[in-house]
Order: structure tokens, then C-alpha cells, then sequence
């Protein structure tokens, strides 16, 4: 196959490549094998399996949680859930030096020419394939240490351009002993928020405490806000002006260093129009409270007026100081006028409120300052310290099990902030499970039905052939805290244990199993899985609106049986088969669609590159 590059030399290409390694380019840098890459996600065909022994509650289960590498995991979800996951929740090896890496796909060995390849390569693969799961109303929060963040930050740029909404700082314990350079004790991490476009955080419902009609306003319920702007009189000499009150004939000095919100009509050039009412149209309308029984001053000349600024006896502001000044260019006006003491207000209206919530701030707060945030109208998060966590670990398992976990009250806001209904959340470095404990404790609160996915790998070595984090710990939490531990009661609920499996592409057609196939289409059409019946011809899975039929195999007699099934209702029926030419031949109705088997399975896997 021709390319652009097939007129240069051996040694051109060389001096090409050269050059372009040198290159000076903005961003992120590091080192990646393309071709390496691209057989990784081409070579094979990944499908899953259902372990009924590990799994917990009732079928039809509709939470997964997925035993095997998460690149695996990533890619076999993305054939079932593209577009479908509302919240992604991770946390990530923090590329400490440790030997955080235990998956199964190659990276670039220990001479980078880039410190963080390695870690960049390992993380920017599976957020390529994780990012195509989110929902339009989507969000991916990933926690990051302060050591990594600037780099983490900038590979998520990459893969989701002008999605970085934000982040969260979290306050990770109380203190450390042990600082670092220029005796910096760090004891925070952050979560980095990158949102779809119709995403947005639940907030807080606002107060409307504050609100009233003490005069039978026919308009409602009001309360006074500021009239003021950050803005100086240097910077916004338009609006520096006296206010005055026609009903009393007083004037009230403007703010130097803060100016009115709004012209008057004095200042407007010819033919000028403003979006915004004039100040003397808002008192026209009774927008504008003055100060009750004002004290007010009259000064009868220039010199009487500027001994009594000198003297401090003149109108302040609220950080008190002094409203009139010996250097203003105007100050001669307030000669021989009532001159009053007190700031007018905005009489704001409640009818006027576009906003019913407050927006989350993106400042976690510890837990043992929880009393003073209850009194205050934010929304905010309230997370304990990661002795949280292990606190709570060592209360399930009766043992310590795991260095550091998130503690649940972090991941348990983060969730009711991000979530509702019957939203999926995924973590696909599922660890101590913390995420679909959340889920599930978030769920007995409110009453929501969010569902999980958690991918955890075994961290099987040399050492420990053994070792199964997923299923030792991951599984086992969940399994805890649905049917309750330690004198706590459990949460309810359910999960399908499944171990991801690999097939080379070309021995799909005849490696992949029935099984394997049924839970794959039970997941495409209804998010949940049941088991699989052995030996069975015909599979059928009932929703409410639509019929799932799988055929393993066919004869005269399964036919019939079909035919006399579809045309009792007229229910939408997708069935699906290694012979479509069979059944096509004598289902003629536009209720029921039919599609072969694998070619459909793989059609939607497709070349995820």
C-alpha cells in the first residue's frame, strides 16, 4: 500500500524521524510503540464469564463485578455500554516508583526517554477506550496525588479536549511528619473533574430562609441585596455617582472603591441604550430600599464639609471607610444638601431566581468540620481522611486488607453529587471496592436504584500464584455489605462475578461459547444477566417491551415453536442465530429483527483503536 513516503530514501526517513523526535511541541510527550499499540487492541477478542459461586443475590443481576485486566474489562464493556455510563469513578497507581504495574499488556522498558511513559502509556490506553462509555450527560473523576497531577491533567486533555471542568482538593489526612522538599507536609489529593456537555453536578437546593414580604409587595416575597460591584470609580466612572431618594430629598454618596450596578440616566451618551433599567427607573418601580430613619448631615460650605472629613464624620462603607473624600473632583455637590448615612439596597424579588440549587464547591471539607458546613449555604462534599477508610476495612474484614483506601464518605458524595435514578457508575481499578460499597449505601439512603461495574485484576506474581484481590477483596466487601457485617445491617442488592477471556480473532467462530454469547446479548438488551441453561436449544429473555431470543442450534420443530410464539402478541423480538437464512425464510413480520451470530457480536467489539 502506497503512502506519502514512499519517494524518501532510507536515510531520509531517518533524518525525518530525527527531526521530528526534536521538535519542540506544547503539551504532553512521551514514548509510545504505534505498532505495539495497535496489536494490542486488534489481536484478539475479549468476551466474559459468568462464576455463580462467587456471585451474591438474586438473578437477573444487575451489577457486574468483572475479574481481569482492565484493559481487557475496557474493551468488552465498550460492546455493551458505549454511551451509556453516566459517572466514571478511579483511582489509579500514582506512579510512585512501587511496583504498581500488575497487568498483563507489554510496556516500554526501564530506559524511557521520558520519565512518565511507561505510567502515561498504561493510563492513556484505557482512558482512550473509557471515554467513549460516558453518556452525553457523563462525567469521568479520577483521583491524582499532587506529584502527578500536572501530567495526568494534560494526557486527559488530550483524550477529552475542552472537557476539564474542574477538580476537588481533598484534604487525604491531619498531618505528616515526614515533609518532603522545602518541609512541605502534603496532605492532600485531588479529583480531577472532566464533564460531557449536558453534565452538571446536583448541587445544593438553596435557602429561602431569607425571603419575605413585610410591605405586601404584590411581587412576593423579596429580600435586599447589594447594589454595589467590584468595580472602582477609575475603572467604571459611569456608575460613580450620589443616589438620591425623591421621597426625602436625601442623597447617598457612592463607594469610590465600589461603585453602583447601575447607570442613571445623568451619564447616558445620546441615543444610548443600556440592556439593564436606569437606578431611576428602579426607584420608579420601588426596586431601591433606602435607609430607615437616615441620619443625614447638611453642609452649608466646601470648608465645613472637608473638616468633617478629616474628622472621620462623614458617611462610611461597610468596611469603614469614608464614602467622601477632600480629592473628589465632584465633592463641592454635596454642599448645602441632606447627606445620608447608610447604603440603599436591591430589593431582589424570589419570582427572579433562575437558579433553585447552588453549585458544588470544590472544596471537600473534613468530616470533623461537618457541623460548621450544616450551618452554612453551600453545597459542599464532606469526606473523612483515609484512616477512614482502613478504619472501615479493618471493621468488614476483621483484618487489615489493603494500604490507604478512599474512605466511603468521599466516594459516597461524590456519587449523590453525580448520580441518580438508575445511572451506572464504573471503576475499573476497583481495588478495596470502596465505589460499589458507595453505590450501594447511597442507595439505601435515598432510594435511587444506581447500578455498578468494578474491575478489579487478581495481582497474582511469582510469589503469590494465588493471590486474588478481586475476588478475595473487592468480592468479598461487596458481598459483606450487601448482607451486612459487623453488627451492620446490609445494604440489599446484588452482583454477577464475571473473569474476562480472551479469543484470538481468527478462532472466534469456533472457540467462542454459548454462554459467552448469552450474557453478552442479555447485557446489550437489558443491563443485567442471568445464568446460563445448559443444553438448551433456545434462550428467551422477557422484558417488558421487547422479546431477546438466542438460538444455539435449529430444527423444523424449533421453528414451529417460534413461529407460534411470535405470532401470539406482536411484541418487538430480536433473535439471534448462526443461520439467519433459516429463520428469514419463514418469519415475515416487522415486529421481529434477526441477526447472526458472531458477525453481530463482532461487529460491535470493531476496531477499537
Amino acid at each position: 500500500m502506497s503512502n506519502k513516503y514512499d519517494h524518501l530514501t532510507h536515510e531520509e526517513l531517518v533524518s525525518l524521524l530525527v527531526k521530528r523526535d526534536a521538535s519542540r511541541k506544547f503539551g504532553l510527550v512521551w514514548e509510545r510503540d504505534e505498532i505495539e499499540h495497535e496489536n494490542a487492541l486488534n489481536n484478539d477478542f475479549v468476551t466474559v464469564e459468568l462464576d455463580e459461586s462467587n456471585s451474591v443475590g438474586d438473578a437477573p443481576y444487575e451489577n457486574l463485578i468483572i475479574e481481569g485486566d482492565n484493559f481487557d474489562a475496557l474493551r468488552f464493556l465498550k460492546t455493551i455500554y458505549s454511551g451509556s455510563v453516566k459517572c466514571i469513578y478511579i483511582d489509579p497507581p500514582y506512579n510512585t516508583g512501587n511496583k504498581d504495574f500488575v497487568y498483563n499488556d507489554h510496556y516500554i522498558d526501564s530506559d524511557d526517554t521520558y520519565r512518565h511513559s511507561t505510567w502515561l502509556e498504561f493510563l492513556y490506553r484505557r482512558l482512550e477506550l473509557a471515554k467513549d462509555l460516558l453518556s452525553e450527560s457523563g462525567v469521568l473523576l479520577v483521583s491524582i496525588n499532587d506529584e502527578n497531577r500536572a501530567a495526568l491533567e494534560l494526557l486527559l486533555d488530550e483524550i477529552l479536549p475542552g472537557k476539564r471542568a474542574g477538580s476537588f482538593v481533598w484534604r487525604s489526612r491531619q498531618g505528616d511528619n515526614r515533609p518532603k522538599g522545602a518541609y512541605l507536609s502534603v496532605n492532600h489529593e485531588h479529583v480531577l473533574v472532566y464533564a460531557m456537555p449536558e453534565f452538571r453536578f446536583i448541587g445544593a437546593e438553596k435557602t429561602f430562609d431569607m425571603y419575605s414580604n413585610p410591605d405586601d409587595d404584590p411581587r412576593g416575597e423579596w429580600r435586599t441585596s447589594d447594589l454595589t460591584g467590584p468595580a472602582s470609580s477609575l475603572e467604571r466612572p459611569n456608575t460613580f455617582y450620589p443616589i438620591h431618594n425623591p421621597n426625602t430629598d436625601i442623597w447617598y454618596p457612592c463607594n469610590p472603591d465600589r461603585v453602583w450596578i447601575y447607570a442613571t440616566e445623568k451619564n447616558l451618551k445620546d441615543n444610548q441604550t443600556l440592556r439593564a433599567k436606569t437606578i431611576e427607573q428602579l426607584i420608579e418601580e420601588g426596586r431601591i430600599i433606602f435607609p430607615k430613619d437616615p441620619k443625614y448631615m447638611v453642609w452649608d460650605s466646601i470648608e465645613a464639609l472637608k473638616t468633617a472629613i478629616e474628622n472621620g464624620d462623614v458617611p462610611k462603607s461597610g468596611s469603614g471607610s469614608s464614602l467622601l473624600r477632600t480629592d473628589m473632583a465632584d465633592l463641592d455637590f454635596y454642599v448645602g444638601k441632606k447627606i445620608g448615612w447608610g447604603i440603599p439596597a436591591y430589593k431582589r424579588y424570589r419570582s427572579e431566581i433562575n437558579e433553585t440549587v447552588q453549585p458544588l464547591s470544590s472544596w471537600i471539607r473534613p468530616t470533623s468540620e461537618k457541623n460548621y458546613i450544616e450551618a452554612q449555604d453551600h453545597a459542599e462534599i464532606v469526606s473523612g481522611y483515609t484512616d477512614e477508610g482502613s478504619k472501615l476495612l479493618r471493621q468488614i474484614f476483621d483484618e487489615k486488607v489493603f494500604n490507604f483506601p478512599k474512605p466511603l464518605s468521599l466516594m459516597q458524595h461524590l456519587i449523590e453529587q453525580a448520580t441518580t435514578g438508575d445511572d451506572i457508575i464504573l471503576d475499573f481499578f476497583a481495588g478495596t471496592g470502596t465505589t460499589g460499597h458507595a453505590v450501594l449505601q447511597q442507595n439505601k439512603e435515598d432510594g435511587q436504584k444506581r447500578r455498578f461495574i468494578l474491575v478489579s485484576s487478581t495481582e497474582a506474581n511469582v510469589s503469590e500464584p494465588h493471590k486474588n484481590i478481586c475476588q478475595d477483596v473487592t468480592a468479598e466487601r461487596i458481598k459483606r455489605v450487601i448482607n451486612g457485617y459487623a453488627k451492620t445491617a446490609g445494604t440489599g442488592g446484588n452482583f454477577a462475578y464475571m473473569r474476562t477471556k480472551r479469543i484470538p480473532m481468527e478462532e472466534v467462530h469456533v472457540d467462542i461459547q454459548h454462554d459467552q454469547i448469552w450474557y453478552t446479548l442479555q447485557l446489550l438488551h437489558s443491563n443485567a444477566v442471568s445464568s446460563y441453561q445448559q443444553n438448551q436449544p433456545i434462550h428467551i429473555l422477557e422484558m417488558e417491551e421487547s422479546r431477546l431470543i438466542y438460538l444455539e442450534s435449529l430444527s423444523d420443530a424449533l421453528i414451529k415453536e417460534l413461529i407460534e410464539m411470535i405470532s401470539k402478541d406482536h411484541k418487538s423480538t430480536v433473535i439471534y442465530t448462526w443461520q439467519p437464512k433459516m429463520i428469514e425464510e419463514h418469519l415475515f413480520s416487522n415486529h421481529v429483527h434477526i441477526e447472526q451470530i458472531p458477525e453481530y457480536i463482532l461487529k460491535r467489539f470493531g476496531e477499537q483503536k
